[in-house]
């Protein structure tokens, strides 16, 4: 047998040694699949492709990359399409294997390191006794049960008894205790755990289990390692490690803290890319040192990545070097190349799948219960106890890495790889569903609602003089403004715009603005670290910067204005999964008790021609659901140059403003805000009421919208299912305008404009005119008759209303910048689309039925 292996092997160095590395091209008569590069270019974009149809089609159920990654591997190999043989052997050659794992495992030495740069082993000495417990109930448990399984697949599945049993029990123990650190942060941020008291001690006990994992895996690749030389070769290998990690911490890690000093002090020049570059080749030089030693390169770069400073900026630039090539390309490539050697029909007979079973059972069984007993005996309630035990049993990444070592060393065979495999893809893919199905009520319940947090409620401040309160008048109120943006693009209409909210220059502090920048949470991890580093307690905070961390061009634009205007700005950053950023966002507006959010829309002007970039549906899609959820008034900002497209002082803002007024409760929010704008020295106001002249009488050209099961809410305006009474309405609006004009006097112009022909084009003419540089209008939910008539239109941005939508669509030639008023009202929160509008006295009755027999 051994004569066969060594001639086996001594073929395949032979393959390998006849093997080139490029082709001539075809028009020489090569075949690029016979070469090595282009055939690695090939499986690369294969593997890319099939990876990313997976996770595009596993994003509805919240799984991470990790399980597409393997299931792609496992489709592209013996599994599925490898049953194929002239496809495995025109693009999976058996010559390619150690082209493709050597590549693939240099992405995993980068992601270790990437890894061990995450874990900061502070926090894990910090996160005290109940962390440290779970910890140890969470892989001791498991561990057991996992050396209790090896002996049961020792005895049923044919061959895993080759192995020796001292690496045998080791590699199944920590096959089933592992928790994958990296995994379990990621669903913890997007479930909103990441800061909480689960989060943390999650965060806690898996960073002390990966530390113990990594310790009893070397402990199994020495003793794999030891072969026919006995216990002594594997005592050495063990003392050797010991003595890796020893050396890296007491010098390595210090002549590190010196490198990162001097790479933030030299910033983002050539010196800072120097030391990245020096720090990259301590990754290989480590790794190259415990694979010398006898243990997997890996273990190198995690215990480097540890010794890196998570102060500063460097760890942070190193990251943002290395993380896109890794998560991007290499990792995949290692995630495919385990499928590639994962054969589903090793598994064979009723047995061997309820080995599968068994395990999986198993692996589940003693990881929750484990840390759910300990858990529950911390003080913990029994629901945050079940929840942690589902999460600390996340699989992933980690695991795929044993097995593969435990492969490669001989330990498993192809059918416990497979079933071993298939176990870690079976755990992983249900962390995030049960975790959500236990613990949602729990933030639903949690959460309350701000009833008529509008403009009009604003709770006053208390003045700083009894002569400047009497000076400002009702304008006097402190406005609490969270302001939410994407980036520095947004920040100069943002600031001219609050400039323009703010009302008066005197007395000071009229405004407290919160600005929450909006951030993606995102597999990289940076975006990790990013919402570690802006959340606390699971909601958005501020971070103060620390020594030595360069200045952020968006907190200096709004420090300089914090300054310059007398305005208390507050900056925060939320880091989350677009499809929960909404949460954040409605959370920051309850608990800082706001009266008005401010987004901005979807696209934005990027020069001075019709060029417009498109955040993409995502980003509206936030938009959307955060004017349903919001706990207070929300106005979108359609940007087109507000201002001039620059930050401005106080006293250099002039611009005209333009509010346009049909009826309803959101053009009276507009009107408000209109009311604050006009006490602004640098802002001249002008309202523009339409007035309906059809038919001569206001009383004929009532209509009646009915709900439309048909049309999509996506595609078509909603307006709210609330009972309306077209009377109260109409005498709330006329009282609304008469207490605006007595108030406001000379300060605003005035004036209505009888409207018999195209509502749409007199809006337009005015956005068009390149007199106003804002133009303000309610979304219009409860509509007035005008805006009712406009709901069978064909509809772009349909979150901003008819009215709204028509300034901001691109081929009418508005000029103006718009922004969008809706007024936050419990009663008008449930919108649906309709489809039909009837001409003819208005009954209420009727509408609020079939209102009310709508889906909302």
């Amino acid at each position: 047998m051994r004569a066969n292996m060594s001639a086996s092997a001594s073929a395949s160095a032979a393959d390998m040694a006849a093997v080139k590395t490029s082709s001539n091209g075809v028009w020489q008569g090569d075949d690029p699949l016979h070469f090595a590069f282009p055939l690695l270019i090939l499986q690369a974009l294969l593997i890319l492709v099939v990876s990313r149809a997976l996770a595009f089609l596993l994003r509805p159920l919240r799984q991470p990359k990790v399980i597409a990654e393997m299931v792609a591997g496992i489709l592209l190999g013996p599994s599925a399409l490898g049953r194929n043989g002239a496809y495995l052997r025109a693009l999976f050659p058996p010559w390619s294997a150690p082209v493709l794992e050597s590549v693939a495992s240099l992405g995993l030495l980068l992601f270790l390191f990437l890894v061990g740069l995450e874990l900061d082993l502070r926090s894990v000495r910090r996160s005290g006794r109940r962390a440290f417990a779970i910890a140890a109930a969470g892989i001791s448990l498991p561990f057991a049960c996992g050396v209790g399984v090896a002996f049961v697949l020792r005895r049923a599945i044919p061959g895993a008894d080759q192995a020796g049993y001292a690496p045998f029990l080791v590699f199944m123990g920590v096959a089933l205790s592992i928790t994958a650190f990296p995994v379990l942060a990621r669903i913890l941020a997007e479930l909103k755990l990441l800061t909480t008291p689960i989060g943390e001690t999650a965060l806690a006990a898996a960073a002390f289990n990966d530390v113990a994992a990594w310790v009893l895996l070397a402990l199994a690749v020495a003793i794999s390692g030891g072969g026919d030389r006995g216990p002594i070769t594997s005592l050495w290998v063990l003392l050797c490690s010991a003595a890796f990690v020893a050396a890296w911490m007491l010098a390595v890690k210090p002549a590190m803290a010196w490198v990162a000093r001097r790479a933030d002090a030299a910033g983002d020049g050539g010196g800072g890319d120097a030391w990245v570059a020096a720090t990259l080749a301590g990754v290989l030089a480590s790794g190259f040192a415990t694979d010398l030693i006898g243990i997997h390169a890996i273990f190198g770069a995690f215990v480097f990545g540890l010794t890196v400073p998570k102060e500063g900026a460097f760890a942070g630039r190193v990251t943002a070097r290395v993380e896109d090539l890794v998560s991007e390309l290499l990792l995949p490539l290692y995630f495919a190349s385990s499928g590639l050697k994962t054969d589903v029909a090793a598994i064979r007979g009723g047995a061997a799948w309820a080995m599968l079973a068994l395990v999986i059972g198993t692996a589940c069984a003693g990881k929750i219960a484990g840390t759910f007993g300990v858990a529950m005996a911390c003080g913990m309630s029994a629901r945050e106890a079940l929840v942690l035990g589902v999460v600390m049993n996340t699989k992933g990444l980690v695991e795929l890495i044993v097995l593969n070592i435990g492969r490669e060393r001989k330990v498993l065979n192809e059918e416990t790889f497979a079933i071993l495999v298939l176990m870690a893809l079976v755990t992983t893919f249900i962390t995030t569903p049960t975790v959500m199905a236990i613990y949602k009520p729990a933030r639903a319940s949690g959460r309350r609602r701000l009833h008529h947090r509008k403009l009009q409620g604003a709770a006053p401040s208390a003045p700083s003089s009894p002569s400047a309160a009497a000076g400002a008048g009702a304008g006097a109120q402190e406005l609490r403004v969270l302001a939410c943006i994407h980036g520095g693009q947004d920040v100069p209409a943002l600031i001219n715009l609050i400039e323009t909210i703010r009302g008066h220059t005197q007395p000071r502090r009229l405004v407290k603005l919160y600005i929450l920048r909006m951030v993606e949470l995102t597999e990289r991890t940076s975006s990790i670290l990013m919402a570690r580093a802006a959340r606390r307690n699971g909601l958005p905070f501020l971070r103060p910067r620390r020594a030595g961390e360069p200045h952020d061009q968006v907190d200096v634009a709004f420090g300089t204005y914090a300054q310059l205007g007398h305005v208390s700005v507050r900056p925060m950053t939320a880091v989350s999964a677009l499809h929960t950023i909404h949460d954040d966002v409605a959370a920051v507006a309850e608990d800082k008790r706001v009266s008005l959010v401010v987004l901005p829309f979807h696209k934005r002007q990027t020069g001075h021609g019709d060029d417009v970039e498109n955040l993409g549906p995502e980003w509206r899609a936030v938009n959307r659901r955060i004017l349903r959820e919001a706990p207070c008034s929300v106005a979108v900002l359609v940007d087109r140059g507000f201002g001039g497209g620059e930050q401005v002082s106080s006293e250099q803002v002039a611009h005209g403003v333009c509010v346009v007024f049909f009826g309803g409760p959101d053009d009276r929010e507009a009107l408000e805000l209109a009311g604050r704008m006009a006490e602004h020295p640098g802002v001249e106001v002008t309202v523009v009421r339409f007035v309906d002249g059809k038919a001569g009488s206001e009383e004929q050209s009532e209509v009646t919208l009915r709900p439309s099961k048909t049309k999509n809410a996506d595609r078509s305006y909603t307006f709210s299912t609330a009972v309306v009474d077209t009377r109260k309405e109409k005498e709330l609006d006329e009282a609304a305008v008469a207490e605006f004009r007595q108030r406001m006097g000379s300060l605003v112009r005035f004036e209505e404009r009888v409207v018999v022909g195209n509502v749409i084009e007199e809006v337009v003419s005015i956005g068009k005119s390149g007199e106003y540089g804002l133009v303000v209008v309610g979304k219009g939910r409860l509509p007035s008759s005008m805006v009712a008539q406009l709901a069978v239109r064909p509809a772009e941005h349909p979150e901003l209303g008819p009215i709204g939508d028509a300034l901001a669509s691109s081929g009418h030639g508005v000029t103006s910048s718009v922004l969008v008023v809706q007024q936050h009202d419990m009663s008008n929160a449930d919108e649906v689309p309709v489809s039909v509008v009837v001409d003819g006295h208005a009954h209420d009755g009727e509408f609020a039925k079939d209102m009310a027999m709508a889906e909302p």
